[in-house]
């Protein structure tokens, strides 16, 4: 499994899989932050995700602060049950912008 960003007129979409653990985080909030440098909304795919612990968590919630400071949209795309049953125990479904469709 691997991670990919996709950059198109609107907006860099990262597409996120498997497990987002404390080994793959890392890896995770590199391409998160990286792919706010193009100044466009960033969209995170979650459909393929299978598993988040809180080091992901962590990654999505700097990665929001850090485009809240650029003015930038910020929003997760297609959030799998399992990622979606930790943000809603975390209440961040109330921060993040969530949408079931690109």
């Amino acid at each position: 499994m691997s991670f990919h960003v996709k950059e198109d007129v609107d907006a860099v979409t990262v597409f996120l899989d498997g497990e987002i653990d404390l080994d793959r985080s890392p890896e995770a909030r590199k391409l998160l932050l990286d792919g706010l440098r193009a100044g466009k909304p960033l969209r995170v795919d979650l459909a393929e995700v299978e598993y988040m612990d809180s080091s992901g968590i962590a990654s999505l919630v700097e990665t929001y602060q850090r485009a809240r400071e650029k003015n930038l949209d910020f929003t997760l795309i297609r959030v799998s049950e399992p990622v979606l049953k930790v943000l809603k125990l975390a209440r961040l479904d109330q921060v993040f912008s969530i949408r079931s469709t690109p």
